[in-house]
């Protein structure tokens, strides 16, 4: 069987290393560097003729670096006569670029998946996509995980009699609701309205939260603003305490702090599909890890074996 070679970009070393480590293989070097021009290039410093390469590296900010870091070792493995290249890509950022909602815009995420299979990826390996029918856009074979299992292990073995999971809009219920039926819960949704990428509108709740513990789930936290309207709307409808739950933590500028300091809060869970921000060592918060999934993927996928049933 070919050899399973991995390769990092500068995105998340850290969630590469933790991979290796569970796969029992070395994290191979590449080299990434800036020419006076401001381009970038992309070397890889180990042999993958005849291997099966994975290049693993999320769209975390900066989105843009990190894309074109991704595309020119894809092309760079391709180069280099790698049997097969799988692109392992734990937060897919233009997932939330699904539609032509206004006149005259870029459906991006199409266009993200068309440059990575033109830059030489095989397969596409992700979690949680924001907009599932994002799969669609993709020439290639896609293995889409989620990270419910992951977060719902964390909350077993709590007393979860008084608890409910709310989903702070209806876009989310359908994960709301698997994760509810993991532990065992009801399930509540906010309606929300999008004015901006810095304003929305949560104007009521479906669902009984009055004096119930609540598990608030998205599946990407990135401003914080849907959550903080959220929590708001929550302390209005009588609901005890919160912990906010999502599967990616981007928590821009001081989204994180704010939110864990917000009335109410007493945990915000999420996992490593992203690098942790810096205030992530705050008491309140914890960070899982996606590694051993992840792992069991790409040896699942080496071996042709089935991903879905992970």
């Amino acid at each position: 069987m070919r050899d399973i070679t991995v390769f990092s970009g500068g995105a998340h070393p850290g969630l590469a290393d933790s991979v290796c480590d569970i796969l029992g293989v070395g994290r191979s070097p590449a080299t990434i560097s800036r020419f006076s021009n401001d381009c970038l290039g992309a070397q890889l410093d180990a042999s993958c003729r005849e291997s099966d390469v994975f290049l693993i590296q999320p769209l975390a900010p900066p989105v843009q670096e990190h894309l074109i870091e991704l595309l020119l070792m894809l092309d760079a493995a391709r180069g280099a006569s790698a049997a097969r290249t799988t692109a392992v890509i734990p937060y897919y950022a233009y997932a939330r670029s699904d539609k032509q909602d206004a006149p005259r815009i870029s459906i991006a995420g199409r266009l993200m998946a068309d440059l990575l299979a033109k830059a030489g990826a095989n397969r596409l390996l992700t979690v949680s996509l924001h907009a599932p029918q994002v799969l669609g856009f993709f020439s290639v074979p896609v293995d889409h995980l989620n990270a419910l299992h992951v977060l719902a292990a964390h909350f077993r073995g709590r007393d979860l009699s008084s608890t409910v999971v709310v989903s702070p809009d209806l876009g989310n219920v359908k994960s709301a609701s698997q994760f509810a039926r993991l532990l065992d819960l009801p399930v509540a949704a906010g309606r929300k309205q999008r004015i901006s990428d810095e304003r929305v509108v949560i104007d009521t709740i479906m669902g009984d939260v009055a004096g119930r513990e609540i598990l608030l789930l998205d599946d990407e936290i990135s401003s914080g603003v849907t959550i903080v309207e959220m929590l708001g709307v929550l302390r209005k409808h009588g609901a005890g305490q919160v912990t906010v739950v999502c599967t990616h933590g981007l928590f821009t500028k001081d989204a994180l702090r704010r939110i864990a300091v917000a009335p109410g809060v007493v945990e915000i869970v999420t996992t490593d599909t992203v690098p942790p921000p810096p205030d992530a060592q705050l008491h309140n918060v914890r960070v899982l890890s996606m590694a051993p999934l992840l792992a069991n993927a790409i040896q699942n996928i080496h071996n042709g074996e089935s991903v879905s049933s992970l």
